[in-house]
């Protein structure tokens, strides 16, 4: 049998100067090994000049800063992940806490709770998480938050930790309006991930029509989660114009200015450096 033609797609256009960020991705992960400069010039060449990759343990949120200290326009978040927290231990956080030093480093996460798998028992989760919260706390980063099936239990453990001068973000945000303004009224953004462009995503997509825009970023959560027309393949930095439109659409707004406003929210959100001499 002959094999199946890859479909080429057509990219909806930026405007000339606007960009985009995307503000989660796992650029360490194998997905991305064999052609990580194609990955890369593929988002420079269709508008997304700034990447965040993101940790979910020690090992990882090494590799997140040396990826961003080899790639100009890459930034890193460090972190431990719900799923990995089992296996963390003391030293563990004392080496995080060495490498926010790194000015590349500008968000503290993954972090969160994930009660869909639970790869750690529920009672390791909330402890480990509280633990980080503090901790992204007293480093002065901005949290990017999992959150998988426990809406209450993370808005419990974030009310009675807040306030959050730096702020954060419920990173792949999976919630209802209800929950979207329990977020917005922490403080914090919501980051839309390619879901929003799916069929079945209502609940999603309501929500997003009813967040103001100035507390909406956007991300692809990297190799996972591709947009609508990439659905079920791999994901990457450039299909972010594909959730970058859908958002617009749902706004009742043009795509240059969605870009440009969510830029402007990550820009504020993780202290990024400007466009100029910074991008990929």
């Amino acid at each position: 049998m002959a094999a199946r033609k890859k479909k080429n797609i057509v990219y909806p256009a930026l405007g000339q100067g606007v960009r985009l960020i995307d503000t989660h991705c796992h650029l360490d992960m194998d997905h991305y090994h064999e052609d990580f400069t194609e990955i890369i010039d593929r988002a420079r060449k269709h508008g997304v000049d700034r990447i965040i990759t993101v940790g979910i343990d020690l090992a990882s949120s090494r590799t997140a800063i040396r990826l961003a200290e080899e790639n100009p326009g890459v930034f890193a978040a460090i972190g431990i992940h719900p799923h990995n927290v089992g296996n963390s231990a003391d030293n563990d956080y004392r080496q995080l806490q060495a490498l926010a030093d790194n000015p590349l480093v500008v968000a503290y996460g993954e972090i969160g709770l994930d009660f869909h798998y639970n790869y750690a028992p529920v009672e390791v989760q909330i402890e480990h998480f509280t633990r980080q919260v503090e901790l992204a706390r007293q480093l002065e980063l901005p949290l990017v938050v999992h959150d998988r099936d426990a809406h209450r239990e993370v808005l419990d453990i974030l009310t009675g930790a807040g306030p959050f001068p730096m702020g954060g973000v419920m990173h792949c945000f999976s919630g209802d309006s209800d929950f979207a303004r329990a977020v917005v009224d922490l403080g914090f953004h919501l980051s839309i991930p390619g879901v929003v462009t799916f069929k079945k995503a209502a609940v999603l997509q309501e929500a997003v029509r009813g967040v103001p825009l100035e507390r909406i970023i956007l991300e692809t959560d990297g190799p996972f989660l591709a947009p609508e027309p990439r659905r079920g393949r791999r994901n990457e930095p450039a299909l972010l114009l594909f959730t970058a439109q859908k958002v617009a659409e749902l706004k009742g707004l043009d795509l240059d200015e969605v870009a440009a406003a969510t830029t402007a929210n990550a820009e504020k959100l993780f202290r990024l450096p400007r466009r100029q001499g910074n991008g990929l």
